[in-house]
């Protein structure tokens, strides 16, 4: 069935101040008019700002009869390098708007009775308008709470902050300057690693492994950067969302991106995209402290506590559909995931 994102999934929840809040409207932002997209040599965009239209869709298949299914997505908004408005959206029954408590990402949610005598496949689509403006050190946040200190200082399931990755600072005099601090972990996690998809156990974001393998992706890199810069009480966070090609002007995306920042007080939060810069090595000092338009943010953190409660525990990160059937996790391989992208202007 259509379903109407803006008047179900947000007024519904108390009015329009909500709204902007949640992200499903946008906030202040305006129409910058065409930007002719180019490509460097190093493969990224020769713009501070990009506009383009992001599908998000998913075929949940082989579902059997009589399931209870549940599904929780994240919901893309907008941020201090975003600016996210919901074009449309096409859900199964009625979605909900959630956030979990910890991180406060936007969480969709649906949950479908099948058919008593035949089962199927359920299917949801929502479309984005997003403007991508270059990330540079936010300083929204000075200063950080006390709660919010303590959460980007906290091991995570797969992020320790004592241990095996912290060997890799032995030899190693950390500076008192926390963004020249900040540098020498970049420097570390970027000698130590090389990008490589090629060993069993890339991709969970595991700190150890990564320290142990040498090797990994986004989330391996980015995974063994917090874990230093925890140890040596460094706030620092993730966040994960999707690749825009460069290079092109509309197209299939493939699979998701992930970064990470970290903070310091009376400076605010610094990005780092450390397995960007091994991948193109002229780009090393840039993808320290800035962030290419090249991409959109859906959610942050890790060992995500879903909203409803699901009944598996906490999610490793959030950026793709998790599936429940009749209690159970869905294999991944019964759901058919579908993110493109498009120019706009």
């Amino acid at each position: 069935m259509k379903f109407e994102f803006f008047v179900r999934g947000c007024v519904c929840l108390a009015s329009i101040g909500l709204l902007t809040a949640l992200g499903c409207v946008e906030s202040g932002s305006t129409d910058s008019g065409s930007i002719k997209l180019q490509s460097s040599s190093d493969g990224i965009s020769d713009v501070d700002s990009r506009q383009f239209e992001f599908d998000y869709a998913a075929d949940i298949q082989e579902l059997p009869a009589n399931a209870s299914v549940r599904i929780w997505f994240p919901v893309a908004e907008s941020n201090p390098q975003q600016t996210v408005e919901v074009l449309s959206s096409e859900v199964p029954g009625e979605l909900t708007l959630n956030r979990d408590k910890k991180y406060q990402n936007q969480i969709g949610y649906i949950e479908q009775q099948m058919d008593e005598s035949e089962g199927g496949s359920l299917q949801f689509a929502v479309k984005y308008k997003v403007n991508r403006a270059e990330a540079a050190t936010d300083d929204s946040a000075l200063s950080l709470g006390s709660e919010q200190k303590k959460l980007f200082l906290s091991a995570n399931a797969m992020v320790p902050i004592e241990g095996k990755p912290q060997t890799l600072l032995a030899d190693k005099q950390l500076p008192t300057d926390p963004v020249d601090a900040g540098l020498l972990l970049y420097d570390t996690v970027e000698n130590h690693m090389t990008y490589d998809k090629s060993k069993p156990g890339y991709g969970k974001g595991d700190a150890v492994w990564a320290c142990d393998s040498q090797t990994g992706n986004c989330t391996d890199f980015h995974s063994l950067f917090i874990s230093l810069a925890r140890s040596q009480q460094i706030p620092a966070k993730f966040e994960i969302g999707f690749p825009i090609p460069p290079d092109q002007q509309d197209g299939k995306i493939g699979g998701y991106h992930c970064w990470a920042w970290f903070h310091a007080d009376g400076i605010g939060w610094t990005p780092v995209d450390i397995s960007e810069a091994d991948k193109n090595p002229s780009m090393k000092d840039y993808y320290f402290g800035k962030l290419s338009v090249d991409r959109v943010t859906f959610s942050k953190g890790r060992d995500i506590e879903l909203v409803p409660e699901a009944d598996q525990g906490p999610l490793n990160y959030f950026v793709y559909p998790y599936v429940e059937v009749n209690g159970e996790p869905w294999p991944k391989e019964k759901i058919k995931l579908n993110f493109s992208f498009k120019n706009s202007h």
